[in-house]
This record gives structure tokens, sequence and C-alpha cells, in this order.
């Protein structure tokens, strides 16, 4: 009768644990999915893989850190700006150093050339900000909310709910608008989509420059929740490709969907097998996802057509 009292306890600690780090979980797999759908975007529109994404998402972080550090804006503000200035370093670099290493070479290309420059970007990054690990800490950073026997992080918190909003946005955009359409058209049929009087070197521009804003406010984002440094620009691009292949190529859904299972494949593995096996779980699960289902649990958003 004694031992029935000290199982329930331990069942009942038992439950409690595995329901803080499915929460955990699922708050950095909203970050995750941030980060990654811009990716998923360029890869299912230009068919590229862009192994510059990762600089995109670290440069993000390091201009919200310098906007905090000069001007005292918050990360969450920051966003704007920093979106809008890597909207246009995104767009002139897809214009021009992707553009003529495709026209000139092809696809693969590409590969090479995106490598190349996430060489260079981390090397200046390097140079300007040191390889020391930085962290961004608002007013925020240090409070937390607690649910009954749950408790979250306030910046985790507000972290996920601006992944969410945004990635309702971008769902929003490419459905609801004209922009959209047009991008979906491109990418399902590119050559219809010219004939029909589309400018699609021009939204092959626009989507690069949307992916790497979009990649910009993750890092503003993922800069109050971990640490970073130049060195994480690889991680971060590892992170969504993986995501594309768990969720599917091209739409927010599948970015959000292979984000979540992500985040839980990763707070499982840290917390009931060892934190120095996470990275080897996630690629296991990316091995078994080709493997059986390689478009993805959703799909791809733009395969349909092509």
């Amino acid at each position: 009768m004694r031992g029935r009292p000290r199982r329930r306890r331990r069942k009942g600690r038992g439950d409690m644990l595995f329901l803080q780090t499915t929460l955990n979980g699922l708050v950095l797999g909203g970050i995750y999915s941030l980060a990654a759908v811009g990716f998923s975007l360029v890869f299912g529109v230009l068919g590229i893989v862009n192994l510059t994404h990762g600089i995109f998402v670290v440069a993000g972080a390091y201009a919200a850190m310098v906007l905090y550090a000069k001007l005292g804006m918050d990360p969450l503000l920051a966003m704007l700006p920093i979106g809008a200035l890597l909207f246009a370093v995104g767009y002139a670099y897809q214009r021009t150093v992707i553009q003529w290493a495709i026209s000139r070479a092809s696809l693969v290309a590409s590969l090479v050339v995106t490598f190349g420059v996430a060489m260079i970007g981390r090397n200046l990054l390097q140079l300007v900000f040191g390889p020391d690990t930085h962290t961004i800490t608002p007013s925020y950073s240090f409070s937390s909310l607690t649910f009954g026997p749950l408790q979250i992080d306030v910046v985790r918190l507000v972290a996920l709910g601006a992944s969410l909003v945004l990635l309702v946005l971008l769902a929003l955009i490419l459905l609801k608008t004209h922009f959209g359409r047009a991008i979906r058209a491109t990418a399902q049929q590119p050559l219809a989509a010219q004939l029909s009087g589309l400018n699609v070197r021009n939204l092959h521009g626009l989507t690069f420059g949307l992916g790497a804003a979009l990649a910009g406010t993750s890092g503003a984002i993922i800069g109050i929740v971990q640490p970073f440094s130049a060195a994480s620009e690889v991680a971060w691009t590892l992170n969504a490709f993986i995501v594309v292949v768990l969720g599917g190529i091209g739409s927010p859904a599948g970015a959000l969907v292979g984000g979540l299972l992500l985040g839980l494949i990763n707070a499982y593995t840290a917390q009931y097998i060892g934190p120095s096996l996470t990275q080897a779980a996630m690629f296991l699960v990316l091995v078994v996802m080709l493997m059986v289902r390689p478009n993805g649990l959703l799909g791809n958003a733009f395969g349909e057509s092509r």
C-alpha cells in the first residue's frame, strides 16, 4: 500500500515533465518554422538550394543586436527595418550573382555560388562582430508565465506568437494577393507564366528577397531566444533544409508542420536520450523521411503542375 502513492507521484512527475518538454518543443518548432519558410519558398519557386540562407538569419540577429544596443529598439520592432533591408539585399543578390550563375551555367552552379557567398558572409560577420557568441536581452527576457504545473518564458512565448503571425501573413499573401498568385503560377509553369505576360526574372528576385526578409526577421526573434554567432549560420541552413524535407516544399503550412516536428524531435531527444544526440536524431528522421515520403508530409505545394 505504501508503494502506490510513490508510484503515483512518480507517474505524475513524469507526465508533467513530458508536457513541459512538449511545450518547449512546440515553442522551439515555431521558431524553426519561421526560420525555414524563406528557404522553402525559394526552393519551391526558384528550384535552388540557397546555402546563404543561414547568413540572412544570423545577419538579422546581429542587426537586431545593433539596433537594440545603439538605439534601444526592441528586437520585435526591429523586424520591420531588418526585413526591409534584407529584402533589398536578397533581391539584388538574386538578380545579379545568382541569376548570372544560372544563365551562364546551370542551377547546379547556384549551389556552388551560394556556398561561396556563405563563406564570405560568415568571415565578414566574424571580422565585424568577432567569433564570440552573443545574445539579446530585452527587459522581458527573464520573465516567465505559469500555467498550472507548466512554465514558459515570456520571451519564448512572444517569439512563438510573432512566428505564427508572420507565417499566417505569408500564407495570406500567397493565397489572396496578385503577387502571391503570380509567384505560384511562376513556380508551377514558368514558361506559361512568361507567355502570360509575367516578368519571371523579376518575380524570382522578389521571391528571393521575400525569403531573405523572412530569414532576417526570424533572426531578430532567434537573437532573443538563443545565443548566436557567425558560425551558427551553418546550423540554421541545415535546420531549414530538414524542415523542408519533413513538411514539404513551398508552403507556410509545410514549414510550420516541419518546424514543429523538428522542435519536438529536438526537445524529446535532449530530455530523454541526451543533448549530445539531438543532431543524430534529426539526421535519422531526415533519412527515414527521404526514404518513406521524399515530398514531405504535406507534399510539394508547387509540384503538381510541373
